[in-house]
């Protein structure tokens, strides 16, 4: 089965900064190489290393720094059958400073035109498999039907209704009663602790069982940095620790951990090992810089979390 990315790519230039300045102040800064990346199509990227049937799609601009984009996910094994382009879309760019062990993330605006499916996008979603994306995204789907357009949360729920299971990255941003429409009925949904107080107000995850149940969520996530994640059904949590790790680049870690639970859901691992994989994969990746430093085989994921639990002899 193909998973689809539906998400932002982008180049990311990096900086470097002793630390992040204040209103009306001032810093100086150490550039880094600028590299591929881009959220979603960071996920795309680790997903197909793992060996994952995967597709990306975004709306891009027809630049020759598309086209670099473009052509380095062809080279990661990512297919891009179904981009969409737009010539009047501004370049897609991050701006990340690394500072203190963490990143500060700036994205140029892209705008929010609509999103226009093709016909043959429509079909190849309209099979069973997992759709990876974010609320950003999907707000602007659109496709044309003989009996009128297709849009938004009611494409989701036809693309529900053919099989497609959605998988939510909602990072920092949590959700609003406003945003349900589009979670409704998805597969998992994935905060890490920021985004989740900025939808409940609290950290703990045993009390949204209810708000699962009136929704139709299947499972909740809550990244939780080194200390691993936790994860709930509409009855039970399961909790699983991190590692301990020098952190080199946290960028592209929430990625890859999206990116490995979806790739161990499609193979029909249990959601346990799944999220003890992702962990794993993600704890690495912190450990290499770049936005794709998730990018390993299974066996090399394996192999790092069975070195890093296990204690140095003396």
């Amino acid at each position: 089965m193909t998973a689809f990315f539906i998400g932002d790519v982008a180049l990311d230039e990096y900086y470097t900064a002793d630390r992040w300045p204040g209103r009306a102040d001032k810093g100086m800064v150490k550039e880094l190489p600028a590299e591929a990346g881009g959220s979603i199509a960071n996920a795309a990227v680790v997903h197909a290393g793992l060996g994952g049937e995967t597709q990306f799609m975004s709306l891009l601009n027809n630049s020759p720094l598309s086209e670099r984009l473009i052509a380095d996910l062809r080279q990661n094994g990512v297919g891009v059958d179904h981009m969409l382009i737009d010539p009047a879309i501004p370049e897609s760019r991050n701006f990340i400073f690394l500072v203190d062990g963490e990143h500060i993330v700036l994205t140029v605006e892209m705008g929010e035109q609509p999103m226009w499916l093709s016909d043959e996008s429509l079909t190849a979603l309209r099979q069973p498999g997992y759709l990876y994306t974010t609320l950003y995204r999907v707000r602007r789907l659109h496709a044309q039907e003989p009996d009128g357009v297709l849009k938004q949360a009611e494409l989701l729920k036809d693309l529900r209704s053919h099989g497609r299971r959605t998988i939510f990255d909602l990072d920092v941003g949590g959700c609003t009663p406003e945003d349900m429409p589009y979670l409704t009925g998805a597969a998992v949904v994935i905060f890490n602790q920021i985004g989740f107080h900025a939808a409940f107000g609290h950290d703990d995850i045993s009390l949204i069982g209810d708000w699962m149940r009136a929704h139709r969520i299947d499972r909740v996530v809550r990244t939780l940095a080194a200390d691993g994640a936790e994860a709930r059904d509409q009855e039970t949590v399961l909790r699983v620790p991190g590692f301990a790790v020098d952190v080199v680049d946290v960028t592209g870690a929430g990625d890859t951990f999206g990116a490995a639970l979806t790739w161990c859901l499609s193979i029909d691992q249990s959601f346990e090992d799944a999220l003890s994989f992702a962990v794993a994969a993600a704890s690495r990746a912190v450990t290499i810089h770049g936005p794709r430093a998730g990018k390993a085989s299974p066996e090399e994921i394996r192999r790092w979390r069975q070195d890093a639990r296990t204690p140095l002899r003396r």
